[in-house]
């Protein structure tokens, strides 16, 4: 497998439900379903959806629900009573991803959510207490960082993301990130495709996962800031066996390592959009 397979293998949680996407049911999953049979089928993770959307999904998909890979979207107050019975009932739901970074309430959550759920707690980037970080791997749970919106203000500093990939490396938790990802490398772009839609630094899902790998083997959190903050694509080697930066090199077992215990997946509203990136760049 080529290096870059081994970084993009379901790396793509669709999630062309919420914004700046926001479609119907309908369209999303019609995308979400095309995708799956297309060319770049093994970049493609999980369909996101909130939990209270998820008879209405069922609607619309018939049996082919029990062909989807689901990521569900709850708050921490839903009845956790009514997840069972969905299960009960068929629904291939085995990821879970809930908003909150109070230990007492990931505690009281992960006793509640049936066996055999991997559960994603989101957390804030910036600040993040040691006891939430402890209470999430305790749970054996993982950790969703939100990485940017569609307001300036919804995007972490690169300092902040990498003092938190070192938490997470510490504490042995994996994590997905979600939002503000569409470019492989950070770059100024506008936040929706609205044609007056402010614009502004949106951090880069390569630079992500990359500074990740940076920390994961061995590195140091001042070496991945900076390379959270490159935008020079000429500063990227990307090769079948290996993609590097500057002197940094991670083979393609490394990549497959980093995937499968730290960087799991991060969810985006386009999929076409991170691949015709990595397509123009000529890296796919």
């Amino acid at each position: 497998m080529r290096a870059i397979d081994s970084l993009l293998a379901n790396l793509i949680d669709y999630a062309g439900l919420y914004p700046p996407a926001a479609l119907n049911m309908r369209s999303a999953l019609q995308n979400y379903l095309s995708y799956s049979n297309g060319k770049r089928a093994a970049a493609l993770g999980r369909f996101v959806v909130d939990l209270n959307r998820l008879l209405e999904l069922r609607e619309v998909a018939g049996d082919a629900i029990r062909e989807l890979r689901l990521s569900i979207v709850a708050s921490p107050n839903t009845e956790w009573d009514n997840l069972s019975q969905l299960l009960n009932e068929g629904s291939s739901i085995d990821v879970i991803e809930i908003k909150t970074d109070l230990p007492s309430q990931i505690k009281h959550i992960c006793k509640r959510i049936p066996s055999g759920m991997t559960t994603y707690f989101e957390i804030p980037v910036h600040a993040c207490t040691s006891e939430t970080l402890a209470a999430i791997s305790d749970s054996d749970s993982r950790v969703k960082l939100r990485m940017g919106g569609v307001v300036a203000e919804t995007f972490p500093s690169t300092s902040a993301v990498a003092n938190m990939l070192n938490a997470l490396a510490h504490n042995r938790i994996a994590f997905k990130a979600t939002a503000g990802l569409h470019h492989p490398i950070r770059s100024h772009h506008h936040y929706t495709d609205e044609p007056d839609s402010p614009a502004g630094i949106m951090h880069g899902f390569l630079n992500l996962f990359l500074a990740a790998a940076l920390i994961h083997f061995g590195g140091d959190v001042r070496e991945a800031n900076l390379l959270l903050e490159e935008q020079n694509p000429s500063a990227w080697q990307v090769t079948s066996e290996a993609i590097g930066w500057h002197t940094y090199r991670w083979s393609s077992d490394q990549l497959r390592t980093l995937r499968e215990e730290f960087t799991i997946s991060f969810g985006s509203c386009s999929f076409e959009e991170p691949i015709h990136d990595l397509e123009a760049l000529g890296w796919l």
